[in-house]
């Protein structure tokens, strides 16, 4: 008896008939009829009854119905544990932030994950971007990078970094003689962001909101070379994180200048937000342990 045969078997009893049976397996009607009898001329004996058109197993059919699938399941798993062995684990994980910021940096980390991890595919899910806490528990994200938390017993949260806003001015602007620059500062200027809405950008949140002051004006620009460049020309300032501004500060050879937000500075946390009772496979966690890893050791963010 061979494999092929306890397919053929299995086929003709869940697909319930000879005619799905042989579209599920691709063969000819004359090719599976001969290997069923192949099959019942190695046992023996008979595997089906054929009453009123209708393939019934026998007693010994019953029997190797149930080995048949036992082996069967046995091969598959084995099948995908040698293939684990030697590609890795495949799968997928869908991956988004609360803001645009985060995207500065995460996709080189994706992109030193998928050398460890070549057929695990992680996929940014831009439309989340905002909203990654409610994508996460409607089930259409696997990772969400928050620095905004909810209370929720069905979400696990882990600190990946801390970093430091800062609002960033021309070398001409009135703030660079200043040490830190307060709420009330932030009310005669022209403010840059790079989308909406309002309640995900962090300087609104934690200082301006809470103070009840806002910009003069708020102007949406995506694109952070864009908003640099207007406010090199002293048309508005922006605030974003430090280690995301450095690069562009040798660049701008003093056409730019950071300045502290508050006297303690303006902080925020990064977490990764995850399902807790969800069952994660091995290359998740590792995923998982590979972003704290290289957050914490290898960046100076």
């Amino acid at each position: 008896m061979e494999i092929r045969h306890l397919r053929l078997i299995k086929a003709i009893v869940e697909e319930g008939s000879i005619t799905k049976a042989i579209d599920k397996l691709h063969l000819t009607q004359s090719a599976l009829s001969h290997q069923l009898k192949e099959a019942e001329f190695q046992l023996g004996t008979p595997i089906f009854h054929r009453i009123n058109k209708k393939m019934v197993l026998t007693n010994a059919g019953e029997k190797l119905y149930a080995t048949a699938n036992e082996i069967l399941q046995k091969l598959s798993e084995t099948e995908s544990e040698i293939k684990k062995m030697v590609f890795g684990e495949s799968g997928e994980i869908r991956i988004s932030t609360e803001c645009y910021s985060s995207y500065h940096w995460l996709p080189s980390l994706m992109r030193q994950f998928h050398l460890l991890y070549p057929n695990v595919e992680l996929k940014i899910v831009m439309e989340a971007t905002h909203y990654p806490l409610e994508k996460l528990l409607a089930g259409n994200l696997d990772v969400g990078l928050v620095t905004d938390i909810i209370k929720d017993d069905n979400i696990e949260y882990l600190e990946l970094f801390q970093d430091e806003m800062v609002a960033v001015v021309s070398g001409m602007h009135e703030w660079t003689e200043r040490r830190y620059v307060e709420a009330e500062d932030f009310a005669k200027e022209n403010l840059f962001i790079h989308s909406l809405p309002i309640n995900t950008v962090t300087v609104h949140e934690m200082v301006l909101k809470p103070a009840n002051v806002k910009p003069k004006k708020i102007t949406v620009l995506p694109m952070t070379e864009a908003c640099l460049e207007m406010v090199k020309a002293e048309m508005g300032i922006i605030v974003m994180a430090k280690w995301a501004l450095k690069p562009y500060l040798s660049l701008y050879n003093g056409h730019l200048k950071m300045v502290k937000i508050g006297k303690q500075g303006l902080k925020r946390t990064h977490y990764i937000a995850t399902l807790k009772n969800k069952e994660k496979p091995d290359y998740f966690k590792q995923f998982i342990e590979f972003l704290q890893h290289e957050i914490t050791t290898a960046w100076s963010i």
